[in-house]
C-alpha cells in the first residue's frame, strides 16, 4: 500500500493562461480514504489524471510512497482508476474484460483465473462472467469496472465519479458497496465527485476545490461545520446553508446582526471577533436545520425570534422545508415532518445564535 504526497502541482493547458490546476499541495496517508469535491471546472479530475499519469505536469512534484513518479508512465505506477463511463471493452465478456489488464502485464493463466474469480466473488458478480457489457445494469457495470480494478491489487485505488451515471437508489447502494469494498482491501483510495452528499458520506478527509485552489482539506463534520470560508459552506450541505448580508450592530455592550427587516443579538461568546464589524456590512450563515418554528420551541427568546413569511411548505417524508421571506431575505428552514405552518401567512421562527456562521464581505473567508 502507499501514501500519496503531492507539491506545488500545477496545470496549464497548452494556449491557455489561466492554471486547470494552481499549486496544489496535499499529503495522503496509506490506507485513507480521500474525497476531492467542488464544481464542475474546479481542477479535481484534472489533478486525479496528474496522479494517475494521465495528465502532464506542468509544475510540481508527485510523490506514491516513497517514489517520484513525475516521469513514471501511467502503467508503470500502480494504481488502478475507475472511470464514470466504466470504459468496458463491449466485445469482451465480464471476464474477458477483467482479466484483460492482467493479460498484458504476462500474468498466468492459473493466476489471472484466481484473482478474477476473487474479485467477483467480492462484487458478487460471478454470475455474470460470461456475459457482455451491454447485457448488464448501470450498477451490474460499475461493478465489473470496479473488478477490473481489484485484480491488479494496485497501491492507489482511483475513482473519477464513478456513481454519476447511476440512478438515486443505485448510487446509495454502490456507496455502501465502495464502503465495504475499502474495509475489505485497507488500500488508499482517492475519489472525485461533484456530489457533496458522497463527500460527505465516504471520505477520511474531504478536499474542497475551486478553481484550480484548494479551499480546505479536513473531515466531513469540521468541513460542515467549521467551513473556512463562504464558498466552502455554501458548497457542502443540502440545502445550501442561508446567507444574508447585514450590518454589525452594538448597543449597550452588546452585539447585533441586523438585516434591515430583522435583527438577532450575537451570542457573548463572539463578541470579541465580531467587535471589529461594528458598524460595518457582514455576511450571516445559518443552516437550515438550525431555524426553528417558534410553535415548538418551548424557551424562545425575543432576542433572536423574527417574523417571516412562509412561502412553500415542502414535505419530503420524515422532514419539511419551509421556505421563508423576511421582505428583504429568502431562506430556508428544515423542520420536522409534523410542522406544517399555513403557506402565504406570516409565522415566527428561532434561530440558533450558537450555530451561526458569520463572513467577511470583501475576503469571503469565515470570521473565527
Amino acid at each position: 500500500m502507499a501514501s500519496i504526497r503531492l507539491e506545488n502541482l500545477s496545470k496549464v493547458y497548452k494556449g491557455g493562461t489561466a492554471k486547470a490546476v494552481d499549486s496544489v499541495s496535499l499529503e495522503i496517508k496509506d490506507k485513507e480514504f480521500v474525497v476531492l469535491v467542488g464544481p464542475s471546472g474546479c481542477g479535481k479530475s484534472t489533478t486525479l489524471r496528474m496522479i494517475a499519469g494521465l495528465e502532464a505536469i506542468s509544475e510540481g512534484k508527485i510523490w506514491i510512497g516513497d517514489r517520484l513518479v513525475n516521469d513514471v508512465p501511467a502503467k508503470n505506477r500502480d494504481i488502478a482508476m475507475v472511470f464514470q463511463n466504466y470504459a468496458l471493452y463491449p466485445h469482451m465478456t465480464v471476464f474477458e474484460n477483467m482479466a484483460f489488464g492482467l493479460k498484458l502485464r504476462g500474468y498466468p493463466k492459473a493466476e489471472i483465473e484466481k484473482r478474477v474469480n476473487e474479485a467477483a466473488e467480492i462484487l458478487n458478480i460471478q454470475r455474470y462472467l460470461t456475459r457482455r457489457p451491454r447485457q448488464l445494469s448501470g450498477g451490474e457495470l460499475q461493478r465489473v469496472a470496479l473488478g477490473r480494478a481489484i485484480v491488479r491489487k494496485p497501491k492507489v485505488f482511483l475513482f473519477d465519479e464513478p456513481l454519476s451515471n447511476l440512478d438515486a437508489k443505485m448510487r446509495v447502494t454502490m456507496r455502501t458497496e465502495i464502503h465495504k469494498l475499502r474495509m475489505r482491501l485497507q488500500t488508499t483510495f482517492i475519489y472525485v465527485t461533484h456530489d457533496q452528499t458522497e463527500a460527505m458520506t465516504m471520505g477520511d478527509r474531504i478536499v474542497v476545490m475551486k478553481n484550480g485552489v484548494i479551499q480546505q482539506v479536513a473531515e466531513p463534520m469540521t468541513i460542515y461545520d467549521k467551513p473556512a470560508n463562504k464558498f466552502v459552506a455554501s458548497f457542502i450541505g443540502t440545502p445550501s446553508i442561508n446567507l444574508m448580508t447585514g450590518t454589525i450592530l452594538k448597543k449597550d455592550k452588546k452585539y447585533y446582526f441586523d438585516e434591515g427587516k430583522f435583527r438577532v443579538k450575537i451570542i457573548d461568546e463572539m463578541n470579541e471577533i465580531i467587535a471589529p464589524y461594528a458598524g460595518k456590512e457582514i455576511i450571516f450563515g445559518i443552516r437550515s436545520e438550525d431555524v426553528y418554528d417558534k410553535v415548538f420551541v418551548s424557551e424562545a427568546s425575543p432576542d433572536n425570534t423574527i417574523r417571516v413569511t412562509c412561502e412553500v411548505v415542502e414535505p419530503l417524508g420524515a422532514e419539511v422545508f419551509l421556505y421563508l421571506n423576511s421582505g428583504k431575505s429568502n431562506f430556508i428552514a428544515r423542520v420536522g415532518a409534523h410542522n406544517r405552518p399555513e403557506v402565504n401567512k406570516d409565522m415566527e421562527v428561532v434561530f440558533d445564535m450558537r450555530k451561526v456562521h458569520f463572513f467577511d464581505p470583501k475576503t469571503e473567508a469565515t470570521i473565527i
